[in-house]
């Protein structure tokens, strides 16, 4: 199984003169001698027609075929939607952030530009063209990852694949009518799906996941979020802007899931409550009852106790994702699963047979699009030349509600739980001058170092331009770079990234502007 616990931070001085070097302990290791032979002479006769079938065209799978083809490898992808990219692209991430972005436009023309000196007039929603312009983005998109499977050589198969055996993928095509394709090398990424609510029957109208939400055909007048994760704030955030009266309903005593920084979590509370949006922390729903025009929840104390009823048009179910895995024939290759439905595999991605890999969303680690897609490069990698590389400890969250939330790397929670000695900084947007400039002013930068080396730990952000700035923070902590490290380095002003660095200078010395 994979760790993701950074690892202990190295002298400062090493990492200015070595800081390409300064990879995790946990890192791929070198493979051996006997992968390197098994891998040059390949895994089956030399009958086999394809070198890699990829069970999955989701970011995973069409990433991985991609790079495939681009090695020179003869590959097949396998996908039964009838378009590429998942549900990242078809129902997930793409299309939830063209309806973040135009509701937050909606929402910012109604409430925010009389004070900038913009007045308007009659502003009314286009619910109907709102949908338009999320379904021609995704559209666009879906074709153009066709498009580059075709320029890389792939063959695409629209339809359900399964193993015959561990070499023969059997695929009932959309079309109708059936194929089978052999592969020296298979790669399973077949995704994952919304976790359902026990008592609730999804149908993706009154109760929807994340799916419905993204195409609901009017603002309903109550919604009430299960779950205040970042799918689940992420559509209050749009559905609220819209209209909709939201209740967020969390079992934990925070938002935003475990890995976002407490800190970090209580102004993000507080920002969207400003919006609008209700909150019932450390919170279960025990039933529902959608017999009636309206749907009726009973909920209570997390811990027992307080009882509550909730009345709405529309609950969105968004208490996490599980992988997916229905109707593979994992049973005709043996393959393994764990307590939580993940395919088990090793460091390289293998499962107990080695030519078989998993990865994305059904196999370990953070359900993201761009961890998905680092394995997929980091497969074909180990299937071409024998050896691949993903860093764990330097993998990105962005919520895209209004601020942006971002972080990377540990939390102070877990950097304090791990008994290593540390130091935080932080900046606030309201004292940077292009966030004071643009009226955005809410949020701050949050650096952690180790108090010994001033490794950086982790950065977590809310404020304007967090899942840009993010990127930095990845770069700093992929580098092992120091606090000191970033707030040296000049940043152009005036820019909303001053932010990050005077964060940075506020780590391991003081800020200059706050």
């Amino acid at each position: 199984m994979f760790r993701t616990l950074l690892p202990r931070a190295t002298p400062r001085a090493v990492l200015r003169t070595a800081a390409p070097q300064a990879i995790p302990s946990n890192a791929v290791p070198t493979p051996s001698l006997a992968f390197l032979r098994q891998s040059k002479r390949g895994f089956a006769s030399p009958a086999e027609e394809h070198d890699v079938v990829i069970i999955g065209g989701g970011v995973a799978g069409y990433v991985a075929a991609i790079k495939a083809g681009q090695e020179g490898l003869k590959t097949v992808c396998i996908e039964k939607r009838g378009t590429l990219g998942g549900t990242c692209l078809n129902v997930g991430c793409i299309p939830s952030k063209s309806l973040l972005n135009n509701s937050h436009l909606y929402h910012q023309i109604l409430h925010d530009t009389k004070k900038r000196g913009i007045e308007v007039g009659d502003v009314k929603l286009n619910l109907e063209q709102m949908m338009k312009a999320k379904d021609t983005s995704v559209e666009g998109l879906t074709k153009g990852v066709e498009f580059l499977l075709k320029k890389n050589g792939v063959t695409y198969v629209k339809g359900t694949g399964s193993f015959v055996n561990e070499h023969e993928v059997k695929v009932q095509l959309l079309g109708g009518g059936e194929e089978t394709y052999r592969g020296k090398n298979i790669i399973i990424a077949t995704g994952s799906e919304s976790t359902p609510f026990p008592g609730l029957n999804i149908d993706e109208k009154r109760i929807i996941t994340s799916t419905g939400a993204l195409s609901l055909k009017e603002v309903p007048e109550k919604m009430v979020v299960i779950g205040g994760g970042i799918i689940g704030l992420e559509m209050a955030s749009v559905w609220s802007r819209l209209g909709a009266e939201v209740t967020v309903v969390e079992f934990l005593n925070q938002i935003g899931g475990p890995g976002m920084d407490a800190e970090i979590s209580k102004q993000a509370q507080k920002i969207l409550q400003k919006q609008g949006i209700k909150f019932l922390t450390g919170t279960k729903v025990t039933k529902g009852d959608d017999s009636g025009e309206k749907i009726v929840l009973n909920t209570e104390a997390a811990k027992g106790g307080k009882e509550q009823t909730l009345e709405a048009n529309v609950v969105l179910v968004a208490i996490g994702r599980r992988p997916y895995t229905e109707g593979l024939g994992l049973e005709n290759v043996g393959l393994e699963k764990d307590e939580k439905g993940r395919l088990v595999i090793d460091q390289e991605y293998r499962t107990k047979a080695s030519h078989i890999r998993v990865i994305g969303d059904c196999t370990f680690g953070p359900m993201l699009a761009h961890k998905a897609e680092e394995e997929a490069v980091a497969a074909i990698e180990y299937i071409k030349k024998g050896y691949g590389h993903v860093n764990y400890a330097a993998i990105p969250s962005v919520m895209y509600t209004h601020p942006e939330v971002a972080w990377v790397g540990q939390n102070e929670a877990d950097v304090k739980a791990s008994g290593v000695k540390y130091r935080v900084g932080t900046f606030p947007f309201s004292a940077n001058s292009r966030a004071k400039t643009n009226l955005e002013t809410e949020g701050l930068v949050k650096f952690i170092s180790d108090a010994e080396t001033d490794r950086i730990l982790g950065v977590h952000i809310i404020g304007p331009g967090a899942g840009e700035m993010i990127a930095e923070a990845t770069l700093a902590v992929e580098y092992g770079a120091s606090s000191e490290d970033v707030a040296r380095t000049c940043h152009a002003h005036p820019t909303l990234a001053e932010a990050f660095k005077e964060a940075a200078m506020a780590t391991y010395s003081k800020p200059i502007h706050f």
